[in-house]
């Protein structure tokens, strides 16, 4: 019996000068989790330092520049072909104006609390509960 390959990606916990934190809701036509929120970030490209893809990966989905400060927390999910490991990065905001691309319908600030009650996708519920518990 074969294993699933292993594929990482990266997702970024970002606050505002508020403390809220930014979540986007996935277009309806996402392959994956439509219409559920998500954290911004995604895969990680051949050669690509993964600090640079998450950077990248919040730039291309909403226009921002943030500072990655502290792994937040890990998750998983599994698909027919692999397994995904996410490594959860903390971010700050540090620059930009919010301008959605065509992967996300419509996005949200949130405080830590409320991140529990968020229709999130389902490989990020379990992080949310533990996230939402810790004190800086």
């Amino acid at each position: 019996m074969s294993q699933k390959p292993f594929r990482l990606s990266v997702k970024a916990v970002i606050h505002d000068e508020e403390d809220r934190i930014l979540l986007l809701k996935r277009s309806m036509s996402s392959k994956g989790n439509p219409g559920k929120w998500d954290l911004p970030g995604g895969k990680i490209d051949v050669g690509e330092d993964f600090a640079e893809a998450l950077m990248r990966e919040v730039l291309e989905e909403t226009g921002l520049t943030i500072s990655i400060q502290r792994v937040a927390g890990t998750a998983e999910s599994e698909s027919n072909a692999f397994k995904v490991v996410y490594l959860i990065m903390e971010g700050r905001l540090e620059i930009g104006q919010l301008l959605l691309s065509d992967e996300h319908d419509e996005y949200l600030w949130v405080g830590r609390g409320e991140l529990v009650k968020i229709d999130l996708c389902e490989q990020f519920r379990g992080f949310a509960r533990e996230y939402s518990r810790m004190k800086d």
